[in-house]
């Protein structure tokens, strides 16, 4: 198995401005701004860094500088010395815990507001679209009405749909799912074995990890950068880890709501080529783009790309329809292979989605709009009433992420329950316990049930105050 390597270039980028808002001699700027990136999650565990040398160079500081902050950080059991091997990273306890609760509660608590999940309500067109299935539905009820590659109407409807906005697409390259989680896990079937690797972005969507890791395969998390991704570290990742598949979400991703360029896709896109990988891209988020109009498809891509689709979060979650987006053979390989699991998707469902696709662009931009409005009143909250938090507006998706001064994540998140409040705490969105300093917050509720989440989210946190100085120091400078 290849080591993982991050090249100095890579990590240069990743440490930003280190020495901008700290003060101290170099070396300690320097191992304070690499061991926040290990606690975060951005530089994942396990990886080498580059040779002192090669550090020195990229960061126009000394080999000495360098020297005495990687001597800092094992010293504190961040890094580990490997003879010949250079120093790989690591976190003095070992990887902490995620969690692995659903987002979505099992059941609606009285008097709780559930912050957790980034759902929003179903689109005004949803009922109407079951209203026109109910009326579609006599003319299938004289066939068995299993369709294991989905309604050829709807398949027709959503190749239609990619080819308008620049992919040609032929209903023969699309799967009906039963939503993108659906789609993602036939794909790891499909595609991997028992300890295969998949390389992800870092942070993502909580549950793709768990079908990873159900599925007994490893991720392998390449961290995002504090804008854009890390194209280069996912080619070397690429190149090192040996993957079967890649999984990004580049359209306004889970949970930063950040939006992936065409020249990043088309870089990652050739790097997973060359190596063989099959790239994944989740798509569900791809109508929700709220600065500006909906991007075309940008690049040409190989014909090994996947993509998954969703009407989820474009429409209603209780719609539970997906798809995935392929080649051919690959189409016709999931075919053959989803029998062991489900017999399809279910059909009036597909009528509806069949309906709602005819005639979407009014819905999505009346749906656009509400998550504009509910944005913006978050946004404002949070800057008030907590102002040492860092917040930035996302182009697009479901939810804020925002970065805490220290990190209590996980205990904001077990207090707040005291408050009615339900969190996703910033680990559950990463690997080896990553993120305590992050917390997801949607804007996916209305304006009123926002504010008082808010409200109560300022009171469980002013109850974790007073240990935060105890905590600071025990983190040395990294909060």
């Amino acid at each position: 198995m290849s080591t993982r390597r991050i090249g100095p270039a890579s990590l240069n980028r990743l440490l930003g401005a280190w020495r901008a808002e700290r003060t101290g001699p170099a070396y300690r700027q320097l191992a304070d701004g690499l061991r926040l990136l290990i606690l975060d999650g951005r530089l994942p565990l396990d990886v080498v860094l580059p040779g002192e040398r090669e550090l020195a160079t990229v960061l126009e500081v000394s080999r000495t500088t360098v020297t005495a902050a990687l001597a800092r950080l094992r010293d504190d059991g961040f890094l580990e010395r490997r003879q010949g091997a250079g120093a790989r990273t690591r976190l003095p306890s070992g990887p902490g815990q995620r969690g692995q609760a659903s987002l979505i509660a099992g059941t609606e608590a009285e008097g709780v507001i559930d912050l957790a999940s980034a759902a929003p309500p179903a689109s005004d067109s949803v009922h109407g679209a079951f209203a026109a299935a109910l009326q579609a539905l006599p003319a299938h009820l004289p066939h068995h009405g299993y369709a294991p590659l989905g309604l050829t109407e709807l398949r027709v409807a959503i190749a239609e749909r990619y080819t308008a906005r620049g992919l040609p697409t032929s209903p023969d390259q699309v799967m009906v799912t039963n939503g993108a989680q659906h789609a993602f896990a036939l794909m790891l079937r499909l595609l991997c074995g028992p300890g295969d690797r998949v390389v992800i972005d870092h942070p993502t969507y909580p549950h793709a990890i768990d079908a990873i890791q159900r599925a007994s395969l490893r991720p392998a998390p390449v961290g995002l950068p504090d804008d854009g991704w890390d194209v280069e570290g996912v080619v070397a990742a690429l190149r090192q880890s040996g993957p079967r598949a890649a999984y990004f979400i580049a359209d306004f991703h889970n949970p930063t709501g950040r939006w992936m360029t065409p020249d990043a896709r088309a870089a990652i896109a050739a790097a997973a080529e060359r190596t063989r990988t099959t790239l994944i891209l989740d798509e569900t988020g791809i109508d929700l783009c709220l600065d500006g109009p909906v991007q075309p498809y940008g690049f040409s891509e190989p014909a090994g790309v996947v993509r998954l689709g969703s009407m989820g979060k474009s429409y209603w979650g209780g719609l539970r329809l997906g798809w995935i987006r392929a080649d051919v053979p690959t189409i016709q390989a999931l075919s053959t292979r989803r029998a062991s699991i489900d017999m399809g998707t279910p059909l009036l469902e597909q009528l509806a989605a069949v309906h709602l696709l005819s005639d979407e662009d009014a819905a999505l931009e009346a749906r656009r709009n509400l998550l504009r409005a509910r944005r913006a009143h978050l946004l404002g909250l949070v800057r008030s009433r907590l102002p040492e938090w860092r917040v930035t507006t996302p182009p697009g998706g479901l939810s804020l992420w925002a970065e805490l001064p220290a990190p209590v994540s996980t205990m904001l998140t077990a207090t707040s329950e005291r408050f009615g409040l339900r969190l996703a705490a910033g680990p559950r969105f990463g690997v080896d316990g990553a993120f305590d300093r992050f917390l997801r917050l949607p804007y996916t509720l209305p304006p009123e049930d926002l504010t008082e989440a808010v409200e109560r989210l300022v009171q469980a946190y002013g109850r974790l105050r007073p240990g935060q100085a105890s905590m600071r120091a025990g983190m040395g400078a990294v909060v």
